[in-house]
């Protein structure tokens, strides 16, 4: 029970499907937010202020929020951020009531400031503070659609919840304080690309307006073959007609300079908005440019290829690699590119073109980079076994091996070999590279031992006994967490096994499993779930990690194609972003949450290397405990308070 106005209100909770956020709560109210107005005929938002017209309230990054979410009581903003780092929270909106008649809610205008400091630095709309809006994939929020900035309208729904992704992208240069603005968020009359006169306009003037600018695309197509004369007569026409249409009384509405929607001036606009306080604390901590735990994660070419209608090797298709590759490194992930062969053999390169291109050390040597993958074939040509093309292997080795980057180097030759012949397939291509440069590094993933090689006393036995298959023909030993289950302290049987003295590492990766409740990035898990993917790493000691794709939805020849997932994976298996195209008329690939929190962990690891920087790495784990974010692959944090308290532990133990 609470008081309201002196009044005892009952609040209900209701069961919530899901943890952190994810509930979908349908058909429940939350006696504790009630409409302080009730309004009779129709509303107008240019006398009302926002908050009787709509529900505002954050969430943390890690909530999915749904469209029948509960709304929750108004809170300010207030993040944490060292520099380089890039934090998300996401304001969420619904209507109490609609003030529009097209058979939406209404238009809401989000109006976003810079954020400032007292000492006069800014962290700028558009550049470090962006919004985007949050869309459901198979009725799950995940897309992450860019909005316009610094004034965005956004078109609600009756009874749905919209979500907004607000993130704060700090440079690496920023000055440490504290940065303060504010995104009002108001409700227009009027609507974007909807008005009550068109829904209402008779059939006689649809027809009429309907001939006229048909007259008008015809009048303009086709100009093939048609003189000049005859060119400026049409255009002269259109011109008109255009003109006619344009201030008919049907769009006196739109005359004005105002605008397509009807807006109000400023100051009444600030006195009925609904002011939200964003304040960031940035503090004296750089994130490295180069991530300290390299994230190798795959673009397939063919996908691009099939969906951009680019030809291999053409300049259409170096650009768009370029541009993909260009994008991921912004989420601290190191790309590489893969097309796949028969019996799981892969081609994995980071850079397109050949060593020997000025390109390539632009690749290779870029900071952002952690690790890069290095063609075994040439990538211009199949998979082949011929003279010409170990000979080009040779030459690039040969000039890779004596750059500085070398040691971000990797082949990564064959996914998840299965038998001894496969095994032996691996030995003789890493025997191959190894003549050219001894200190190469080729990694192989694997979730079991050969199938016709037995140990007793079983399989596991046989996983645990990789190494010894495979030494010294792979330096990185890449395991699936499925293998694992709940069992850490199966960890230790594996790296056992290892000798990191000779340049061993253990490597992890996840694909179609581990599946809930373990960590994975399937679309439909929780948000910290997908964050301790990378927790999960820390704490059982891998040193690096890698997921097979990206892009790999299935095959479509349109760019604005729907999105659909490959059969026979898991939702979200294999795609971490979208072809913008689907959403909009932009060609900039548009990410995931999901893909949003897999960056938070990887920042989380450079907080945590941090913390064991001054208390050892056994120091790190037991704060991972004892706040509560990760204790195992099945016991992490349900929610994102606990992400908050360890990160605050680390910023108040460790800045300067």
């Amino acid at each position: 029970m609470e008081k309201s106005g002196g009044k005892q209100v009952s609040v209900v909770v209701p069961p919530l499907e899901g943890l952190a956020g994810g509930g979908t709560a349908y058909g429940w109210s939350d006696g504790g937010l009630e409409d302080s107005i009730l309004y009779t005929g129709k509303v107008d938002p240019t006398k009302v202020p926002t908050a009787d017209l709509l529900h505002v309230w954050c969430m943390p990054s890690t909530a999915n929020i749904g469209q029948q979410e509960i709304p929750r009581p108004l809170e300010n903003i207030s993040l944490l951020a060292a520099r380089n780092e890039k934090e998300s929270v996401q304001i969420v909106l619904r209507p109490k009531v609609s003030w529009a008649c097209s058979g939406i809610a209404g238009t809401v205008q989000m109006h976003c400031t810079d954020l400032c400091s007292s000492s006069g630095d800014r962290l700028a709309v558009g550049q470090s503070l962006t919004l985007r809006r949050v869309v459901p994939i198979l009725g799950v929020p995940d897309a992450l659609v860019p909005l316009d900035l610094p004034v965005s309208q956004i078109n609600m729904l009756p009874g749905e919840t919209t979500a907004i992704w607000l993130s704060v992208d700090v440079p690496p240069g920023q000055p440490p304080g504290q940065y303060e603005g504010v995104v009002s968020i108001s409700a227009l009359k009027g609507e974007v690309g909807f008005r009550c006169t068109s829904q209402s306009m008779p059939k006689l003037e649809k027809s009429e307006l309907y001939r006229e600018l048909k007259s008008c695309l015809d009048s303009v197509d086709p100009v093939d073959g048609r003189t000049m004369d005859d060119l400026v007569e049409r255009q002269k026409f259109t011109t008109s007609v255009l003109r006619r249409i344009l201030f008919s009384p049907m769009f006196h509405e739109f005359s004005s300079d105002n605008g397509s929607t009807e807006m109000m001036d400023e100051d009444a606009l600030t006195n009925l908005s609904v002011l939200l306080k964003i304040s960031v604390t940035v503090w004296d901590f750089t994130l490295p440019i180069t991530p300290s735990l390299p994230a190798v994660i795959g673009i397939s070419e063919t996908v691009i290829e099939d969906r951009f209608r680019v030809e291999h090797g053409t300049d259409g298709w170096f650009d768009a690699l370029d541009q993909h590759f260009r994008w991921l490194l912004q989420y601290r992930i190191s790309p590489f590119f893969c097309r796949w062969g028969d019996s799981m053999r892969v081609l994995a390169y980071t850079c397109p073109w050949r060593a020997d291109h000025p390109k390539s050390d632009e690749y290779y040597s870029n900071l952002r980079l952690a690790a890069y993958a290095v063609p075994y074939y040439p990538i211009l040509s199949g998979c082949s076994n011929s003279d010409a093309e170990k000979d080009s292997l040779r030459k690039e080795v040969e000039i890779l091996k004596n750059k500085a980057h070398w040691g971000k180097a990797y082949f990564y030759l064959w996914d998840e070999p299965l038998n001894a012949e496969q095994y032996e397939v691996i030995r003789s291509m890493s025997r191959e590279i190894r003549t050219y440069a001894p200190d190469a590094r080729v990694l192989t993933t694997y979730y079991c031992g050969p199938s016709d090689v037995h140990y007793a006393p079983g399989t596991f036995e046989a996983f645990v006994k990789v190494p010894n298959l495979l030494r010294p023909h792979t330096q990185i030993f890449c395991t699936s967490e499925w293998v694992l289950g709940a069992r850490e302290d199966l960890v230790k049987d594996i790296t056992a096994e290892l000798r990191p003295e000779n340049g061993e590492e253990w490597w992890t990766y996840v694909c179609m499993g581990p599946t809930d409740p373990h960590p994975n990035l399937h679309l439909g898990m929780r948000g910290t779930q997908h964050r301790a993917v990378m927790w999960r790493v820390w704490k059982e000691g891998g040193t690096g990690f890698l997921y097979w794709g990206a892009n790999c939805y299935e095959k479509a020849t349109v760019p604005s194609a729907e999105i659909r997932f490959r059969r026979g994976l898991p939702p979200g298996d294999g795609v971490l972003f979208y072809p913008g195209e689907v959403f909009s008329s932009s060609n900039e690939p548009v990410a995931s949450a999901r893909l949003e929190r897999l960056l938070s962990g990887l920042q989380d690891i450079e907080y945590l290397k941090l913390y064991s920087s001054r208390y050892g790495r056994e120091g790190s784990i037991a704060l991972l405990e004892k706040t509560g974010v990760y204790l195992g692959p099945e016991r992490y944090a349900a929610d994102h308070m606990p992400v908050d308290l360890m990160r605050a532990e680390i910023y108040h133990t460790c800045h300067s």
